[in-house]
């Protein structure tokens, strides 16, 4: 699969996910979940990380597959529920492609240091 058609794929999700947004909380679940707002939002993100974590620890692949698409999606919520897009954490991992994880952190942290420094 093309970085263009994971990228799109993304897209796609988001805009559905976007024009369900004020839709009918008894007939649309993305409408519930606005509606309910940002802890159940949350709440769901928690629920399907650690079914994540869970099914990858069974190693069972194909579960993992389905609970990190789950994330992904209840991930996609979150982001239009503080008006972001797929696109802002897309163009964030193409800033750290070729960074060190180990050099990514340690320029996080001496960031933070400046940070408190400063009056």
């Amino acid at each position: 699969m093309s970085d263009a058609s994971s990228d799109d794929t993304l897209a796609r999700l988001a805009a559905v996910i976007e024009s369900r947004r004020d839709g009918d909380p008894e007939k649309s679940y993305v409408a519930r979940l606005f509606a309910k707002g940002t802890d159940a939002i949350l709440k769901k993100i928690g629920e399907e990380a650690t079914e994540t974590v869970m099914a990858a620890k069974d190693g069972q692949r194909e579960k993992i597959v389905y609970e990190v698409a789950d994330l992904w999606f209840h991930t996609l919520v979150a982001l239009a529920h503080f008006g972001l897009a797929p696109e802002d954490v897309l163009a964030e991992l193409r800033r750290r492609e070729g960074l060190s994880g180990l050099e990514e952190f340690a320029a996080r942290k001496a960031a933070a240091r400046d940070q408190e420094g400063k009056p």
